[in-house]
Protein backbone atom coordinates (compact mmCIF):
# COMPACT_ATOMS: atom_id res chain seq x y z
CA UNK A 1 0.00 0.00 0.00
CA UNK A 2 1.55 3.09 -1.15
CA UNK A 3 2.47 5.42 2.16
CA UNK A 4 -0.37 8.21 1.07
CA UNK A 5 -3.11 6.09 0.62
CA UNK A 6 -5.67 7.19 3.30
CA UNK A 7 -4.08 10.60 3.95
CA UNK A 8 -7.34 12.65 3.08
CA UNK A 9 -11.03 12.86 3.22
CA UNK A 10 -12.41 14.16 0.32
CA UNK A 11 -15.88 15.66 0.48
CA UNK A 12 -18.30 17.76 -1.12
CA UNK A 13 -19.50 21.28 0.91
CA UNK A 14 -21.73 23.42 -1.75
CA UNK A 15 -22.14 25.46 1.04
CA UNK A 16 -18.63 26.35 2.33
CA UNK A 17 -18.09 29.81 3.47
CA UNK A 18 -15.14 31.11 1.43
CA UNK A 19 -14.57 33.53 4.05
CA UNK A 20 -13.75 31.51 6.79
CA UNK A 21 -10.99 31.36 8.95
CA UNK A 22 -9.82 28.00 7.25
CA UNK A 23 -10.26 29.17 4.05
CA UNK A 24 -8.27 32.67 4.51
CA UNK A 25 -5.50 30.45 6.10
CA UNK A 26 -5.85 27.70 3.15
CA UNK A 27 -5.01 30.70 0.50
CA UNK A 28 -2.37 32.41 1.84
CA UNK A 29 -0.42 29.19 2.42
CA UNK A 30 -1.08 27.89 -1.03
CA UNK A 31 -0.04 28.33 -4.75
CA UNK A 32 -3.46 29.56 -6.02
CA UNK A 33 -3.81 33.14 -7.75
CA UNK A 34 -5.84 36.55 -7.22
CA UNK A 35 -8.64 34.61 -8.60
CA UNK A 36 -9.33 32.20 -6.32
CA UNK A 37 -8.71 35.00 -2.95
CA UNK A 38 -12.01 34.60 -0.71
CA UNK A 39 -13.31 37.69 -1.48
CA UNK A 40 -13.32 37.20 -5.13
CA UNK A 41 -15.20 33.12 -4.61
CA UNK A 42 -17.18 35.06 -1.44
CA UNK A 43 -18.80 37.38 -4.37
CA UNK A 44 -18.50 34.60 -7.15
CA UNK A 45 -20.66 32.53 -5.51
CA UNK A 46 -23.33 34.66 -3.81
CA UNK A 47 -23.41 37.40 -6.33
CA UNK A 48 -22.87 35.45 -9.96
CA UNK A 49 -23.28 31.80 -9.65
CA UNK A 50 -27.46 32.81 -9.09
CA UNK A 51 -27.76 34.77 -11.43
CA UNK A 52 -26.81 32.32 -13.96
CA UNK A 53 -28.16 29.13 -12.39
CA UNK A 54 -25.07 27.72 -11.72
CA UNK A 55 -24.86 25.06 -8.97
CA UNK A 56 -22.03 25.14 -6.54
CA UNK A 57 -19.77 21.75 -6.64
CA UNK A 58 -17.55 22.51 -4.07
CA UNK A 59 -14.62 19.91 -3.02
CA UNK A 60 -13.13 20.20 -0.19
CA UNK A 61 -10.01 17.91 1.04
CA UNK A 62 -8.98 17.72 4.57
CA UNK A 63 -5.84 15.73 6.08
CA UNK A 64 -7.19 12.64 7.94
CA UNK A 65 -5.33 12.81 10.95
CA UNK A 66 -6.39 15.86 12.06
CA UNK A 67 -9.03 17.42 9.95
CA UNK A 68 -7.49 19.91 8.98
CA UNK A 69 -8.19 21.78 5.44
CA UNK A 70 -5.75 20.83 3.07
CA UNK A 71 -7.06 22.14 -0.56
CA UNK A 72 -10.04 23.25 -2.18
CA UNK A 73 -11.48 22.49 -5.79
CA UNK A 74 -14.30 25.66 -6.60
CA UNK A 75 -16.31 24.28 -9.19
CA UNK A 76 -19.63 24.48 -10.53
CA UNK A 77 -22.05 22.55 -12.40
CA UNK A 78 -23.55 24.37 -15.16
CA UNK A 79 -26.43 23.29 -17.67
CA UNK A 80 -25.07 24.71 -21.08
CA UNK A 81 -27.80 24.02 -23.74
CA UNK A 82 -28.34 20.10 -23.70
CA UNK A 83 -24.61 19.96 -22.04
CA UNK A 84 -23.96 18.97 -18.42
CA UNK A 85 -20.73 20.52 -17.94
CA UNK A 86 -18.52 21.11 -14.88
CA UNK A 87 -16.07 23.79 -14.70
CA UNK A 88 -14.27 25.47 -12.29
CA UNK A 89 -15.57 29.10 -10.28
CA UNK A 90 -15.06 31.16 -13.31
CA UNK A 91 -18.30 32.60 -15.44
CA UNK A 92 -16.23 34.86 -17.44
CA UNK A 93 -15.03 36.77 -14.41
CA UNK A 94 -11.80 34.46 -13.76
CA UNK A 95 -8.57 34.80 -16.18
CA UNK A 96 -6.33 32.35 -13.91
CA UNK A 97 -7.56 28.80 -12.67
CA UNK A 98 -6.20 26.92 -9.77
CA UNK A 99 -6.63 24.57 -7.25
CA UNK A 100 -6.19 26.19 -4.15
CA UNK A 101 -3.75 23.84 -1.95
CA UNK A 102 0.32 24.16 -1.94
CA UNK A 103 2.03 22.34 -4.41
CA UNK A 104 3.62 19.61 -1.96
CA UNK A 105 0.12 19.06 -0.86
CA UNK A 106 -1.46 18.30 -4.04
CA UNK A 107 1.66 16.18 -5.16
CA UNK A 108 0.85 14.16 -1.82
CA UNK A 109 -2.86 14.26 -2.80
CA UNK A 110 -1.52 12.40 -6.54
CA UNK A 111 -0.06 9.65 -4.14
CA UNK A 112 -3.34 9.02 -2.31
CA UNK A 113 -5.52 6.68 -4.84
CA UNK A 114 -8.13 6.42 -2.50
CA UNK A 115 -8.70 10.07 -2.11
CA UNK A 116 -8.68 10.63 -6.41
CA UNK A 117 -10.90 7.73 -6.71
CA UNK A 118 -13.34 9.53 -4.52
CA UNK A 119 -12.99 12.88 -5.66
CA UNK A 120 -14.01 12.22 -8.98
CA UNK A 121 -16.63 10.17 -8.09
CA UNK A 122 -18.02 12.79 -6.64
CA UNK A 123 -17.76 14.77 -9.59
CA UNK A 124 -20.22 12.38 -11.83
CA UNK A 125 -22.79 12.60 -13.50
CA UNK A 126 -21.61 14.93 -16.38
CA UNK A 127 -21.64 15.16 -20.01
CA UNK A 128 -18.20 17.71 -19.89
CA UNK A 129 -15.41 18.84 -17.60
CA UNK A 130 -14.09 21.87 -19.00
CA UNK A 131 -11.13 23.71 -17.20
CA UNK A 132 -9.44 26.33 -19.70
CA UNK A 133 -7.11 28.86 -18.19
CA UNK A 134 -4.56 27.14 -16.18
CA UNK A 135 -1.34 29.00 -16.17
CA UNK A 136 1.20 26.12 -15.46
CA UNK A 137 1.59 23.21 -14.71
CA UNK A 138 2.89 22.66 -11.57
CA UNK A 139 -0.06 21.19 -10.05
CA UNK A 140 -1.32 18.52 -13.13
CA UNK A 141 -4.89 18.61 -11.91
CA UNK A 142 -5.60 16.29 -15.17
CA UNK A 143 -3.68 13.37 -13.25
CA UNK A 144 -6.12 14.46 -10.47
CA UNK A 145 -9.56 14.15 -12.25
CA UNK A 146 -7.70 11.13 -14.73
CA UNK A 147 -8.62 13.46 -17.35
CA UNK A 148 -6.57 13.59 -20.95
CA UNK A 149 -3.23 15.74 -21.02
CA UNK A 150 -3.90 19.26 -21.25
CA UNK A 151 -3.93 20.87 -24.49
CA UNK A 152 -2.65 24.04 -25.51
CA UNK A 153 -5.40 27.75 -25.82
CA UNK A 154 -4.84 29.93 -28.85
CA UNK A 155 -4.13 32.70 -26.10
CA UNK A 156 -1.65 33.91 -24.20
CA UNK A 157 -1.27 35.76 -21.14
CA UNK A 158 1.52 38.79 -20.41
CA UNK A 159 2.93 40.23 -17.48
CA UNK A 160 6.08 42.82 -17.66
CA UNK A 161 9.00 42.49 -14.53
CA UNK A 162 8.15 45.95 -12.73
CA UNK A 163 11.81 47.74 -11.39
CA UNK A 164 12.74 50.59 -9.47
CA UNK A 165 12.51 53.68 -10.56
CA UNK A 166 10.02 53.90 -13.03
CA UNK A 167 12.34 55.36 -15.43
CA UNK A 168 14.01 52.31 -15.28
CA UNK A 169 11.77 50.14 -16.12
CA UNK A 170 10.65 52.41 -19.23
CA UNK A 171 13.92 51.89 -20.64
CA UNK A 172 14.02 48.34 -20.10
CA UNK A 173 9.84 47.43 -20.62
CA UNK A 174 9.13 50.55 -23.31
CA UNK A 175 12.41 51.80 -25.59
CA UNK A 176 12.94 54.92 -26.48
CA UNK A 177 10.54 55.63 -29.33
CA UNK A 178 7.65 54.66 -27.92
CA UNK A 179 8.83 56.64 -24.33
CA UNK A 180 9.08 59.41 -26.55
CA UNK A 181 5.41 58.72 -28.39
CA UNK A 182 3.74 58.73 -25.00
CA UNK A 183 5.54 61.62 -23.58
CA UNK A 184 4.24 63.85 -26.61
CA UNK A 185 0.25 62.30 -25.82
CA UNK A 186 0.86 63.46 -22.29
CA UNK A 187 1.71 66.73 -23.29
CA UNK A 188 -1.29 67.35 -25.61
CA UNK A 189 -3.68 65.96 -23.08
CA UNK A 190 -2.55 67.78 -20.06
CA UNK A 191 -2.98 71.15 -22.20
CA UNK A 192 -6.86 69.84 -22.43
CA UNK A 193 -6.97 70.84 -18.22
CA UNK A 194 -6.21 69.43 -15.09
CA UNK A 195 -4.97 66.02 -15.21
CA UNK A 196 -5.34 63.68 -12.35
CA UNK A 197 -4.43 60.17 -11.41
CA UNK A 198 -4.92 58.55 -8.80
CA UNK A 199 -6.37 55.44 -6.42
CA UNK A 200 -10.04 55.25 -5.55
CA UNK A 201 -9.75 55.29 -1.88
CA UNK A 202 -13.36 55.37 -0.85
CA UNK A 203 -16.90 54.55 -1.54
CA UNK A 204 -17.78 57.53 -3.26
CA UNK A 205 -14.92 57.64 -6.18
CA UNK A 206 -15.54 53.95 -6.42
CA UNK A 207 -18.80 54.17 -7.15
CA UNK A 208 -18.07 57.20 -9.71
CA UNK A 209 -15.45 55.53 -11.50
CA UNK A 210 -17.49 52.20 -11.41
CA UNK A 211 -20.52 53.96 -13.23
CA UNK A 212 -18.22 55.87 -15.36
CA UNK A 213 -16.78 52.55 -16.13
CA UNK A 214 -19.68 50.79 -17.45
CA UNK A 215 -20.98 53.64 -19.36
CA UNK A 216 -17.77 53.87 -21.56
CA UNK A 217 -17.42 50.02 -21.90
CA UNK A 218 -20.87 49.73 -23.36
CA UNK A 219 -20.65 51.22 -26.79
CA UNK A 220 -17.31 50.03 -27.13
CA UNK A 221 -18.18 46.16 -26.93
CA UNK A 222 -21.98 46.49 -28.23
CA UNK A 223 -20.79 44.64 -31.54
CA UNK A 224 -19.05 41.78 -29.53
CA UNK A 225 -21.12 39.21 -29.27
CA UNK A 226 -23.56 39.36 -26.34
CA UNK A 227 -22.01 42.93 -25.74
CA UNK A 228 -19.97 43.77 -22.16
CA UNK A 229 -20.28 41.62 -19.37
CA UNK A 230 -20.33 45.14 -17.05
CA UNK A 231 -23.92 46.14 -18.77
CA UNK A 232 -25.61 42.97 -16.87
CA UNK A 233 -26.79 44.25 -13.29
CA UNK A 234 -25.48 41.12 -11.55
CA UNK A 235 -21.98 41.54 -13.08
CA UNK A 236 -21.51 45.30 -12.33
CA UNK A 237 -22.66 44.21 -8.69
CA UNK A 238 -20.15 42.15 -8.78
CA UNK A 239 -17.34 44.19 -9.42
CA UNK A 240 -17.89 46.89 -7.45
CA UNK A 241 -18.23 44.70 -4.45
CA UNK A 242 -14.89 43.33 -4.96
CA UNK A 243 -13.71 46.92 -5.82
CA UNK A 244 -15.27 48.05 -2.56
CA UNK A 245 -14.42 45.14 -0.11
CA UNK A 246 -10.90 45.05 -1.33
CA UNK A 247 -10.16 48.85 -1.05
CA UNK A 248 -6.50 48.73 -0.04
CA UNK A 249 -5.77 45.39 0.35
CA UNK A 250 -6.86 42.76 -2.80
CA UNK A 251 -8.33 45.58 -5.26
CA UNK A 252 -7.27 48.69 -6.47
CA UNK A 253 -9.47 51.12 -8.61
CA UNK A 254 -7.46 54.00 -10.65
CA UNK A 255 -9.20 57.11 -11.90
CA UNK A 256 -8.21 59.74 -14.42
CA UNK A 257 -9.73 62.58 -14.41
CA UNK A 258 -9.51 65.86 -16.47
CA UNK A 259 -11.05 68.96 -14.59
CA UNK A 260 -12.51 66.67 -11.85
CA UNK A 261 -14.65 64.25 -14.03
CA UNK A 262 -13.51 60.84 -14.98
CA UNK A 263 -12.39 59.87 -18.01
CA UNK A 264 -10.12 56.29 -17.94
CA UNK A 265 -10.36 53.73 -15.22
CA UNK A 266 -8.44 50.59 -14.63
CA UNK A 267 -9.49 47.55 -12.09
CA UNK A 268 -7.02 45.28 -10.60
CA UNK A 269 -6.19 42.38 -7.83
CA UNK A 270 -3.52 42.57 -5.89
CA UNK A 271 -1.45 39.36 -5.00
CA UNK A 272 1.80 38.53 -3.78
CA UNK A 273 4.39 41.62 -5.19
CA UNK A 274 1.90 41.33 -8.15
CA UNK A 275 -1.83 43.55 -9.58
CA UNK A 276 -3.20 41.60 -12.27
CA UNK A 277 -5.46 43.94 -14.66
CA UNK A 278 -8.52 42.90 -15.03
CA UNK A 279 -11.14 45.48 -16.48
CA UNK A 280 -10.27 48.60 -18.29
CA UNK A 281 -12.49 51.51 -19.71
CA UNK A 282 -11.67 54.89 -21.26
CA UNK A 283 -13.38 57.52 -23.01
CA UNK A 284 -12.25 56.89 -26.59
CA UNK A 285 -13.59 59.23 -28.15
CA UNK A 286 -12.93 62.79 -26.12
CA UNK A 287 -9.38 61.60 -26.41
CA UNK A 288 -8.95 58.55 -29.10
CA UNK A 289 -5.56 60.72 -30.39
CA UNK A 290 -4.03 61.25 -27.01
CA UNK A 291 -3.46 57.00 -27.15
CA UNK A 292 -5.58 57.20 -23.18
CA UNK A 293 -5.47 53.83 -22.58
CA UNK A 294 -1.64 53.39 -23.13
CA UNK A 295 -0.96 56.89 -21.08
CA UNK A 296 -3.69 54.89 -18.09
CA UNK A 297 -1.28 51.58 -17.94
CA UNK A 298 1.75 54.30 -17.58
CA UNK A 299 0.18 55.65 -15.06
CA UNK A 300 -0.92 52.37 -13.38
CA UNK A 301 3.09 51.18 -13.71
CA UNK A 302 4.35 54.06 -12.10
CA UNK A 303 2.08 53.95 -9.46
CA UNK A 304 2.90 49.96 -9.30
CA UNK A 305 6.99 50.96 -8.60
CA UNK A 306 6.31 53.16 -6.24
CA UNK A 307 4.72 50.63 -4.04
CA UNK A 308 7.22 48.36 -4.75
CA UNK A 309 5.16 45.82 -7.29
CA UNK A 310 7.46 43.56 -9.06
CA UNK A 311 5.10 42.46 -11.66
CA UNK A 312 2.15 44.21 -13.66
CA UNK A 313 -0.20 41.16 -15.15
CA UNK A 314 -1.76 42.45 -17.70
CA UNK A 315 -3.89 38.77 -17.76
CA UNK A 316 -4.99 36.98 -20.60
CA UNK A 317 -5.27 37.95 -24.42
CA UNK A 318 -3.28 38.86 -27.18
CA UNK A 319 -3.43 42.35 -27.59
CA UNK A 320 -0.41 44.21 -28.93
CA UNK A 321 -0.44 47.07 -26.38
CA UNK A 322 0.90 44.68 -23.93
CA UNK A 323 3.83 43.68 -25.69
CA UNK A 324 4.91 47.39 -25.76
CA UNK A 325 4.49 47.83 -22.45
CA UNK A 326 7.47 45.15 -21.89
CA UNK A 327 4.56 42.08 -21.47
CA UNK A 328 6.05 38.58 -22.43
CA UNK A 329 3.99 35.60 -23.44
CA UNK A 330 2.79 32.74 -21.09
CA UNK A 331 1.16 29.83 -22.98
CA UNK A 332 -2.68 29.09 -21.55
CA UNK A 333 -3.41 25.46 -21.15
CA UNK A 334 -6.87 23.91 -21.15
CA UNK A 335 -8.44 20.09 -19.84
CA UNK A 336 -11.59 18.83 -21.35
CA UNK A 337 -13.07 15.59 -19.96
CA UNK A 338 -15.77 13.76 -21.90
CA UNK A 339 -18.33 12.10 -18.84
CA UNK A 340 -20.94 10.54 -21.72
CA UNK A 341 -21.52 9.73 -25.10
CA UNK A 342 -22.70 13.72 -25.59
CA UNK A 343 -19.90 14.78 -24.86
CA UNK A 344 -17.64 12.74 -26.44
CA UNK A 345 -19.33 13.87 -29.38
CA UNK A 346 -18.91 17.21 -28.56
CA UNK A 347 -15.30 17.15 -27.72
CA UNK A 348 -14.75 15.20 -31.23
CA UNK A 349 -16.63 17.75 -33.35
CA UNK A 350 -14.43 20.43 -32.26
CA UNK A 351 -11.40 18.75 -33.39
CA UNK A 352 -13.02 18.35 -36.74
CA UNK A 353 -13.34 21.03 -39.59
CA UNK A 354 -13.87 24.50 -38.56
CA UNK A 355 -17.41 24.93 -39.28
CA UNK A 356 -18.48 21.83 -36.93
CA UNK A 357 -15.59 23.08 -34.36
CA UNK A 358 -18.01 26.89 -34.44
CA UNK A 359 -21.18 24.33 -34.30
CA UNK A 360 -20.16 22.61 -31.27
CA UNK A 361 -18.73 25.88 -29.71
CA UNK A 362 -22.39 27.35 -30.04
CA UNK A 363 -23.67 24.29 -27.59
CA UNK A 364 -20.90 24.32 -24.89
CA UNK A 365 -20.50 27.91 -24.51
CA UNK A 366 -24.29 28.78 -24.25
CA UNK A 367 -25.25 31.01 -21.51
CA UNK A 368 -26.41 28.60 -18.06
CA UNK A 369 -29.50 27.30 -19.07
CA UNK A 370 -32.20 29.55 -16.31
CA UNK A 371 -34.87 26.73 -15.02
CA UNK A 372 -38.01 28.50 -14.14
CA UNK A 373 -39.12 29.35 -10.67
CA UNK A 374 -41.81 31.00 -9.33
CA UNK A 375 -40.02 33.79 -7.39
CA UNK A 376 -38.19 34.90 -10.75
Amino acid sequence: MNKNDDAFDVSIDDAFDFLSEEYVKLFKGSDATAFQHPLWLDSLYRKLAPAASAKPLVVIVRHRANKSLAAVLPMLRVRRGPMRTIEFADLRVSDYLSPVCSIATFSDLLQDQRACERLRQLLRPFDLLRIPKLLDARMPIENLLGAPHRSLMDTNAYATVLVAPFEQWQINAMGKSYQKELAKKRRQIHKKGTLTFSCCDDSASIGEAMETMRKFRGPRFHEQGDGDLLQRPEYFDFYSSVALRGMGSFARLYAMKMDGSVIATALGLVHRGSILVVMTAFDIEGYKSQSIGALTFEGVARDCVERGDRVLDFTIGDEPYKMQFGGQPTPMSAVTQAGSAAGSLALFALKQAPWIKQAAKRVTDLRPVRTSTGTR
